[in-house]
């Protein structure tokens, strides 16, 4: 009976076996448990430095992306949106200073916007202005920045001044005058202290064809603007088509940051003339327009009648 008891109690037909040091198992159990808790904790941390090793490759791998997006933004934004101009004379003192960079609104004439008077612009050279005139040599990587609108270009042979008159405009400036548009006299604060309106080379009274501008410079006499290219193709007026943009900013030095606004002198009533005597022949056609057609409806009521 005692055979089957013990039997029984193992479940084998061997004697039961126990160990010698009861807590052996336990700690063999522990150890066994803690070595894979490390090797996880191992592979886990081989497993992040791989992930981190990926991901500094994969940035370097991406960095010739961003550098080209980059670039080609700042290319589209010099084609299409500001550029930036460097000063290289003294023409438009004391407004502008030799060595000052200027941004360049380039995104209102790809709309169909021209100039308007008083507006500080940047043109292309529109026949001959500035032969002569000597054209510093850029290195490598100035060409480069000025390709993609970082630098002002030293190549581009382009001028700034100021828009006096429009398409439609009559501007003119005697001796000891002022400069007058459409007959009224310009005040213009903005003229180099010490200057004269045009008493160096007095002009007019001209008529300013369709579609081009008449330029002047704020240094008068030290700036060589419309009035002394009056015998080109062109007469001294720059075709509308042949301006870069209007400069809006002084970007450059810091202390020079100022925007360029109208001055006042262009928002006097009547100086735009040339536009408002056609306007008051719009305005009675269009008055007279309504009691034309109420009339013919009444001769026509009639005659139906009759």
């Amino acid at each position: 009976m005692s055979d089957v008891a013990v039997g029984a109690q193992s479940g084998h037909g061997d004697p039961e076996q126990r160990p010698e040091h009861p807590g052996a198992s336990a700690s063999g159990a522990r150890s066994a448990e803690d070595g894979g808790q490390a090797s996880g904790e191992g592979r886990d941390s081989g497993d992040g430095q791989g992930a981190r090793a990926r991901g500094h490759r994969s940035f370097w791998k991406e960095l010739p992306l961003l550098v080209g997006i980059a670039l080609l933004l700042a290319l589209l934004i010099k084609t299409f949106l500001v550029q930036a101009f460097s000063i290289p004379s003294d023409s438009m003192q004391d407004t502008l200073q030799r060595g000052d960079r200027v941004l360049v609104d380039k995104l209102t004439p790809w709309f169909g916007g021209e100039p308007e008077r008083g507006e500080v612009v940047v043109f292309h050279d529109p026949g001959g202005w500035l032969d002569g005139e000597p054209t510093p040599e850029p290195n490598v990587l100035q060409q480069f920045l000025s390709f993609i609108g970082l630098m002002p270009s030293s190549e581009e042979k382009d001028l700034i001044k100021r828009t006096i008159a429009v398409g439609g405009d009559t501007v003119e400036c005697k001796a000891g005058g002022p400069v007058k548009v459409n007959g009224k006299a310009l005040d213009e604060p903005y003229i180099y202290p010490g200057n004269t309106p045009c008493d160096d080379a007095p002009f007019g009274p001209l008529k300013v064809p369709e579609g081009k501008i008449w330029v002047m410079g704020d240094h008068r006499q030290n700036s060589r603007d419309s009035r002394y290219h009056m015998e080109d193709a062109n007469k001294g007026f720059v075709p509308v088509d042949k301006v870069v943009g209007r400069a809006v900013v002084v970007a450059w030095p810091i202390d020079r940051w100022s925007t360029l606004p109208v001055p006042d002198t262009f928002d006097q009533t009547g100086l735009g003339a040339a536009a408002a005597s056609v306007a008051p022949g719009a305005v009675a056609v269009a008055g007279a327009l309504p009691l034309v057609i109420r009339r013919r409806r009444r001769l026509t009521d009639r005659r139906t009648a009759g």
